[in-house]
């Protein structure tokens, strides 16, 4: 999906300077996200800078730093990118693993110098059939992240992009995969899984159906193991 994004390019360019200057003019927005590309690609000034100008906007409440670096490239986090990160809070994290085996020593130590500096790290996982759309390479991943202090946040299901239809599982795997962990992992360790919806119309949970009937302040309520019980409210 980010093919379009290859290349090499001024990241301080012109659009960069529309974006902050939207921010800034657009007060309802209290929000923000850097996402890329990667932007702990940019080098470390450039980022102080993108940063300072961002906080210096009142009504930015939350800035969220998108990336993989984490990951594939845990030597981009450095005591002097650290000491930038942390003068920004509140600043979360958002990473991207995808497999138990992606989990290494140097992301170990990556994602440790974050969460000491206070910064909170979530992780959005992609659903890939064939690699991680079991129950048990799903678990031992999640598992793993919250080891090391990031909280998984997203499960996505792939999108419907051209040449990826191999990678595509059914929702009822994903279902299963979700429905499978319950009762049986920390719930802080089961992500939310979602499709983002094409048109622009966002990201949409899709849930296993636990209440199974409603009449009144009466709701029959199926729990992970399949045993049904009436609920009252």
């Amino acid at each position: 999906m980010r093919k379009r994004e290859v290349g090499t390019c001024n990241r301080e360019s012109n659009s960069l300077e529309h974006g902050l200057a939207y921010i800034e003019k657009n007060r309802a927005i209290d929000d923000v996200i850097l996402s890329g590309g990667d932007p702990l690609l940019l080098d470390t000034e450039s980022i102080d800078r993108i940063l300072s100008k961002l906080k210096s906007f009142d009504h930015v409440e939350v800035i969220r730093i998108h990336t993989r670096v984490l990951c594939t490239l845990p030597s981009r986090i450095t005591d002097n990118l650290v000491s930038v990160l942390k003068k920004y809070h509140p600043l979360y994290i958002n990473t991207h693993f995808n497999h138990p085996l992606e989990i290494t020593d140097m992301a170990a130590s990556a994602c440790a110098m974050l969460a000491d500096a206070g910064i909170p790290l979530g992780c959005q996982t992609v659903l890939l059939k064939g690699i991680n759309d079991t129950p048990e390479v799903m678990t031992e991943l999640m598992k793993g992240l919250i080891r090391m202090r990031v909280r998984p946040y997203y499960l996505h299901h792939p999108d419907p992009v051209a040449g990826t239809a191999h990678l595509r599982p059914s929702l009822e795997t994903g279902l299963n995969i979700i429905k499978s962990m319950r009762g049986h992992i920390s719930g802080i360790a089961i992500p939310h899984y979602v499709i983002d919806l094409p048109g622009g119309y966002g990201k949409v949970p899709v849930t296993p159906e636990y209440i199974k009937s409603l009449d009144g302040n009466k709701a029959v309520v199926e729990n992970y193991q399949g045993h049904r019980c009436q609920y009252l409210f």
